[in-house]
């Protein structure tokens, strides 16, 4: 009930309330950036890494967006995923992560992860979180790349990871249409904004970051689920299951869901 009164405040006062949320309804990608602040990126980048570290040293459980948590909120859907993948490939799990930051879904699910037959877990990343994720965590499962090219010419991948990262891209889907080129098993998307309006093309808005996390505002697109779906199912794969994300949102009919696909011609 909480949720669907927030979605049917206006964004403005929501954003108002708040202090935090997406507004606007804007034209173009470059209208919204036109009306964002940006990030410091370095900033950011020190932030997480600051308490992935906590949790890395055991002296924090759980991080998200560089804020710290006392208990790990898990999408059991999103870990269901994993494990029904690695089963089908005699307990061998190797994900790309693309936009995985240094590793925040890996050490949420580690506990999991740990008793399967063979684990990587590579991330795809802008090259200052690189530079942080070899530096300070890289090991033997935890890897760090800065293009999909170099991480597959790497890593034997058989599962691809776009969580909450396909909405901040300007061009979204050439970068999907690059990784289904690799023609990976299966590919995992989580934490992703739809439009509930079938007849709504697309949505793109501002989203406006809490100011205790980070002061940030930045363009983030809500996509057409049908026009999503097919798009991938018309690169040779079927979608196996969707489910509702962890996020809520003040946009009226819109949502957060996942997906996940299994690539057609394999058995």
């Amino acid at each position: 009930m909480k949720q669907k009164l927030i979605r049917w405040l206006p964004d403005r006062l929501f954003l108002f309330l708040k202090g935090y949320g997406w507004y606007g309804n804007f034209k173009s990608w470059q209208a919204a950036k036109e009306a964002s602040t940006g990030y410091d990126a370095e900033n950011i980048v020190n932030q997480v890494k600051a308490s992935l570290l906590k949790v890395k040293k055991g002296e924090a459980v759980y991080e998200r967006d560089s804020v710290l948590f006392d208990k790990i909120e898990y999408s059991w859907e999103l870990l269901s995923a994993f494990m029904w993948i690695a089963a089908q490939n005699q307990g061998c799990l190797h994900v790309m992560d693309f936009g995985g930051s240094l590793g925040s879904t890996y050490y949420q699910n580690r506990i999991f992860l740990d008793p399967l037959t063979e684990v990587s877990w590579n991330i795809v990343e802008q090259s200052n979180y690189v530079k942080v994720g070899i530096e300070s965590f890289q090991d033997d499962r935890l890897h760090f790349y800065t293009s999909l090219k170099d991480c597959f010419s790497k890593e034997k991948i058989n599962a691809i990871l776009f969580s909450s990262v396909l909405q901040y891209l300007e061009f979204p889907y050439e970068i999907l249409k690059e990784a289904m080129d690799y023609q990976p098993e299966y590919i995992v998307i989580d934490r992703t904004g739809f439009v509930l309006n079938r007849m709504e093309e697309e949505r793109i808005c501002v989203q406006k970051v809490p100011e205790s996390i980070y002061r940030a505002t930045y363009p983030c697109r809500f996509f057409n689920e049908k026009k999503f779906i097919s798009y991938v199912e018309a690169n040779n794969y079927s979608l196996i299951f969707d489910f509702k994300a962890l996020d809520c949102v003040n946009i009226r009919r819109s949502e957060f869901k996942g997906f996940v696909f299994k690539r057609r011609d394999h058995a």
